[in-house]
This record gives C-alpha cells, structure tokens and sequence, in this order.
C-alpha cells in the first residue's frame, strides 16, 4: 500500500504562490482537470477520479481529518469505464459528493505540490510527500513542514478532511 504525509491550507491565490512553488520544483507546473465522485463507504474514503482525457482511477485512502501534517494510506486502480461504475457504486454504496477542481501539479523532491483551484471553495496548496518504504511519517511530517515554511505559509489556515467535506 502506497503512503505519503499530507498538509492541506487555504491559500489567497494560486498565482501568488506559483512563482514560490516553480522555485522548488524540479519542472513547470502541469494542469491536470479533476471530477472527483465520492461514495459513501464505513472505512476511508472511496472516490472516482476522472480525467479530462476520458481516463480514470478508483481511490480508496485512510487519513485523519486534522489540520496537522497526516499520514494517508491509499490504493489507486485504474478504470476503464468510469460512467458505468460511477452508477454501480453509487447504487450500491450511495454518493456523498462530487468535486472538481483545476489542479496544477509540481514535484520537488519526493514531494507533489498541488495548487487547486476547487469549484465552489476558492484556492488551496496540498503537499504530498510520498513515503520510501524505509521512511517513517516523522520523516514526511519533518519534510512537508520545511516545506511549508519554504513556500511562506507556515501560518497558513490549513484544513481537515476532504474538499467534499468542506463542500457539505
């Protein structure tokens, strides 16, 4: 199972914080459109991720919902016909939100910095520092926090749980 540690923080505007961002990134920025569908599951979150190419992947991750850096365990599957499983798990599990989002993607060490732009929420920063198999969540929390110091927004508001729930 894959791990990273994640920090999630309100932020006023992607534009301002990209220059920062492209600094520490290994690459430009990539856009990527996202229409996540999340469905309602008794362990985790369950959500449809699809792509604006006709792509798509089932994720199903664990995480706390607190505003500190937090480790997430997930799985990712790929999926082939995204319309027609969309209706099977929301028949049988129920839908409990949709959101979509521009996300802009950089990657600076081991560490995926996402700028989204979030319908109905306004702009946000996400670090994702995916764990080596030797790494502890300390390791991740010691590196997504330098981060977030280097980007200038250690006093940042940073969120709990997931757009869907800020969505509700």
């Amino acid at each position: 199972m894959a791990r990273n540690v994640e920090i999630k923080a309100r932020i006023d505007s992607i534009e301002t914080l990209m220059p920062m961002a492209r600094a520490l990134a290994q690459r430009d920025a990539e856009l990527i459109a996202q229409d996540d569908t999340f469905f309602r599951v008794p362990h985790g979150r369950l959500k449809l991720r699809e792509f604006a190419d006709g792509s798509a992947e089932l994720i199903h991750y664990h995480r706390t919902d607190t505003v500190d850096a937090k480790l997430s365990d997930y799985r990712r599957v790929p999926v082939p016909d995204a319309a027609a499983l969309r209706e099977a798990l929301g028949r049988a599990l129920g839908l409990l939100g949709r959101v979509r989002k521009q996300r802009w993607l950089l990657l600076a060490g081991q560490t995926r910095i996402h700028l989204d732009r979030v319908e109905g929420l306004g702009d946000f920063v996400e670090l994702e520092v995916v764990l080596r198999e030797e790494q502890s969540e300390a390791d991740g929390v010691r590196i997504a926090e330098q981060l977030m110091h280097e980007l200038r927004l250690a006093r940042a508001e940073r969120t709990a749980g997931a757009y869907v729930d800020l969505l509700a």
